[in-house]
């Protein structure tokens, strides 16, 4: 059989429109796969790739910036790289992430900041971490014509309030809560839940329980899909990956080694 042509390839991303409704409406039909990026070229490998969804996440700031945790990452750096995403023409949705802070301000920040990410960055939704204490929030949001990803579990942009990364889920109290920050935010008018490090168990109930689909990260393999951090999944990353990521590659030692020998032949002159 003959391999489709570049323009066929093209045209068969672009068959189905990416849009919110396409992604919730494949709960219960096949799993949903996202993956992060930050530019225009790993935008283009990722949607060329298959995937549903792009997230364009504050983990900008912990991957390529620099930093130790999201929190540094600014409204400015979230709409410079989701543009550059946006730039690649990806045929699928693109997600941004609201960074730190901005979700705790006025309501009329909150907006601003959400428009900036659609309209100057590109995004075709946004995502906020937090449960039922912004569900009032969202649901003016998804009112005002903006949609929007939810985030339960772990929140990065907590972290130093937590004390550091683990699971959530392991007894009943926090079950509990973490239903009713799914059941708000549903109720609110997320068309999907990112689920970050849930107790496995745990992640698979609320999974049956609600109507967006849930996404986990860490949360087992029963989540109506599945997203990561593409430098983890690449072997990108220096200073390791979480336990529960099984990298499909070490491009960070293919890199090096090629590094090294482009500086080898260049000082003995072999280039």
């Amino acid at each position: 059989m003959a391999k489709p042509s570049p323009r066929e390839r093209e045209t068969k991303r672009h068959e189905v429109k990416p849009t919110v409704r396409y992604l919730a409406e494949l709960k219960g039909k096949r799993p949903i796969v996202g993956l992060t990026a930050y530019d225009a070229i790993m935008g283009k490998l990722i949607s060329d790739a298959g995937v549903d969804f792009i997230l364009v996440g504050d983990s900008v700031g912990t991957t390529l910036l620099g930093y130790d945790t999201t929190i540094p990452v600014t409204i400015d750096d979230m709409v410079r790289h989701t543009s550059a995403v946006r730039r690649s023409d990806p045929g699928c949705l693109v997600v941004a992430d609201l960074p730190f802070g901005e979700a705790s301000m006025s309501f009329d920040r909150l907006l601003e900041s959400c428009r900036r990410l659609m309209q100057e960055g590109g995004a075709d939704a946004v995502k906020l971490e937090g449960g039922r204490d912004l569900a009032d929030d969202v649901e003016k949001l998804v009112a005002t014509g903006i949609p929007v990803l939810g985030h339960i579990g772990l929140l990065p942009q907590t972290v130093k309030a937590i004390g550091g990364y683990r699971k959530f889920g392991a007894n009943r109290e926090e079950a509990e809560s973490l239903y009713t920050d799914a059941i708000s935010l549903e109720e609110a008018g997320c068309f999907a839940i990112v689920a970050e490090m849930i107790e496995s168990k745990v992640a698979t109930v609320l999974a049956s329980q609600i109507s967006p689909p849930l996404v986990g990260i860490g949360s087992g393999p029963d989540c109506d899909g599945q997203i990561l951090v593409t430098q983890d999944l690449l072997g990108l990353t220096v200073k390791g990956v979480p336990s529960f990521v099984s990298p499909y590659a070490n491009l960070a030692r293919d890199a090096s080694v090629a590094l090294s020998r482009y500086v080898g032949d260049v000082r003995k002159k072999r280039k």
